[in-house]
């Protein structure tokens, strides 16, 4: 009997054991626990970097390469201002507001100042990397977004009012949105899809920047003196520097190394590629040559375009888009600018705003579901493309009416724009007391 009872233990052990094992992985501690991944925390460090790069030195050099000389020194400073601004308020309460908390509206103050975040704490919209490096890379998306908006009142705009509508923008603009769409807000619960910032970063730029340049007005000597950039040599440097940093700002939005990042960063690429030779081919058959100016523009177009689909769609679908770009972009900068009869000193408007807005419908219309989860029009999900639309709307006449305000009680305190003697002497000397040599 006893050597029957030791036969049927031994026999019931395997299973004993496998129904363990079987228990601890599927109890809910064990699925619920957070792992860091080391490979996708080390992407993410080189995307952080990348993104980074794209304003100080890329949007940088784009932007200072197409003003005159005598404003080069002062728009640069406008890019750095932005890195040491909002990288504070970023970490003051930014973060905790846009991705703390599921609000509709706002997040919370639970992390003011990155209170009690950890080594090994993580955010839910980032399980596999730490949660201060998940920050650090949202980080770098306002502080580009806020630098962007200033090359629509390049050559103008005094620098201390620059300060005061950076910081309030950032706050009023910049927080709401980014928490609407990513944060868990209400566009996000819509279904509303912008995987790298054609809502939040683009179409809010650019149309801060078209209310900025409209409450202004035009520089002086514009439509009758030469204002051609300074030298072209550096905005090909920086449009370099953001193509490359682009990788990091839409492949890094996929949150890890894997496949969806790569997919992303090749679209993003053959989007650029198209813009490029799209604007370019428009002013060979028109104006017979293809410029310099007009093909880094074409560039940024497609990079631009391509930001909200970019993790949504095939990479064939960026050549489809950049070509897109190309064309309306090109349209928003000539046409579209001399009808309206604004100044839109570096066209943020015409290449970031157009560019998101018609990237953000045309992930509703190509988005796949194999790729990003979702199916876009021509998937057979036409109501795709009606969020997406409500989520332009949204985006355009929040940064719209709050960038209006924001404007005029910035104008209470200080002048918004230098005055005539000083736009002739140029901002370099008149704000900063430097100039180029």
């Amino acid at each position: 009997m006893a050597g029957l009872l030791r036969r049927v233990a031994a026999s019931a052990a395997p299973v004993g054991y496998l129904s363990i094992f079987f228990s601890i992985l599927t109890s809910p501690a064990h699925a619920a626990s957070p792992e860091i991944n080391t490979a996708d925390t080390a992407w993410m460090i080189v995307a952080t970097a990348l993104v980074l790069m794209m304003t100080i030195p890329g949007l940088a050099l784009f932007y200072s390469g197409m003003v005159r000389k005598k404003n080069v020194l002062a728009t640069m400073a406008q890019s750095l201002a932005a890195v040491t601004l909002i990288s504070i308020l970023w970490v003051a309460f930014g973060y905790s507001l846009c991705f703390v908390g599921d609000g509709p509206w706002l997040g919370t103050l639970d992390r003011w100042f990155l209170a009690g975040m950890t080594m090994d704490s993580v955010n839910p919209a980032a399980k596999t990397i730490p949660e201060a490096l998940f920050m650090l890379y949202q980080m770098t998306f306002a502080i580009i977004t806020v630098a962007l908006v200033a090359g629509s009142v390049a050559d103008r705009m005094r620098f201390s009012a620059y300060l005061l509508f950076s910081v309030a923008w950032f706050i009023f603009v910049y927080i709401p949105l980014a928490h609407w769409v990513w944060g868990g807000g209400f566009l996000n619960s819509m279904g509303v899809l912008d995987f790298a910032g054609g809502l939040v970063v683009h179409l809010s730029a650019g149309t801060g920047g078209l209310v900025a340049a409209k409450v202004m007005g035009r520089r002086h000597g514009y439509g009758t003196e030469n204002l051609s950039p300074f030298d072209l040599s550096l905005a090909v440097m920086g449009t370099g520097l953001l193509w490359v940093g682009w990788f990091g700002f839409n492949g890094g939005s996929a949150g890890a190394a894997n496949s969806r990042a790569v997919m992303a960063i090749i679209a993003t690429h053959l989007a650029a590629c198209s813009g490029a030779l799209t604007w370019g081919a428009i002013e060979w058959s028109t104006r017979r040559k293809p410029s310099v100016l007009g093909m880094i523009s074409g560039a940024v177009a497609g990079l631009g375009t391509i930001t909200p689909a970019s993790g949504f769609v095939a990479p064939w679908h960026g050549i489809v888009i950049g070509i897109a770009a190309g064309v309306i972009c090109y349209w928003a900068c000539t046409w579209l600018k001399h009808r309206f009869n604004y100044d839109d000193s570096l066209d943020v408007f015409g290449v970031h705003g157009i560019g998101g807005l018609t990237g953000t419908l045309l992930a509703g219309v190509f988005a796949t579901s194999a790729i990003g989860g979702t199916a876009g029009l021509i998937e057979g999900h036409p109501q795709q493309l009606l969020i997406q639309l409500y989520g332009v709307a949204v985006t355009f006449v929040w940064s719209a009416g709050v960038s209006f305000v924001l404007l005029k009680l910035v104008g209470l305190f200080v002048p918004l724009r230098v005055s005539r003697e000083h736009e002739l002497e140029g901002l370099d000397i008149s704000q900063h007391g430097e100039a180029l040599q």
